[in-house]
């Protein structure tokens, strides 16, 4: 049979266990230890609840502030929205101030070459007074 080294257990090297010198008191210290263990787990209760509470209120403010910038988000949208319309409207507005514009243009290109006209017709009848009948009315158009 093969033989195995152990480790020789000593108090230096067993973390926060220690061999009592003296024989245990029966009672009073095995209540001592419950009361201490009780103790240990109720601050670790009280810690984790603190802890939780503290998650709660975190999650609380983390949703709170979804909410408030999917409201800024929708908000925008709707203005953006709101801008795209009146900006098509001044497009279509534009357009329709375009159209005017270049029909008035073209009244007033046909106004002016009949006013050239006339203006023409009245200069040949004025200044030239002295042709006979037959050329009168060939010049009028």
């Amino acid at each position: 049979m093969a033989q195995r080294a152990f480790r020789r257990i000593t108090s230096e090297n067993v973390l926060g266990f220690s061999r009592p010198t003296s024989p245990p008191e029966t009672g009073a210290q095995t209540l001592e230890l419950v009361y201490q263990a009780a103790e240990l787990f109720r601050g670790i209760e009280d810690r984790v609840r603190v802890s939780e509470l503290r998650a709660e209120a975190a999650e609380r403010a983390r949703l709170d502030i979804i909410n408030a910038t999917e409201r800024k988000l929708l908000d925008a949208s709707e203005a953006l929205e709101e801008a795209h319309k009146r900006i098509e409207a001044q497009q279509d507005r534009l357009a329709a101030f375009e159209f005017r514009a270049e029909t008035a243009e073209a009244e007033a290109r046909d106004a002016r070459r009949t006013l050239e006209l006339v203006d023409d017709a009245i200069r040949r009848r004025l200044l030239l007074p002295n042709r006979g009948a037959d050329d009168r009315s060939t010049d009028v158009t």
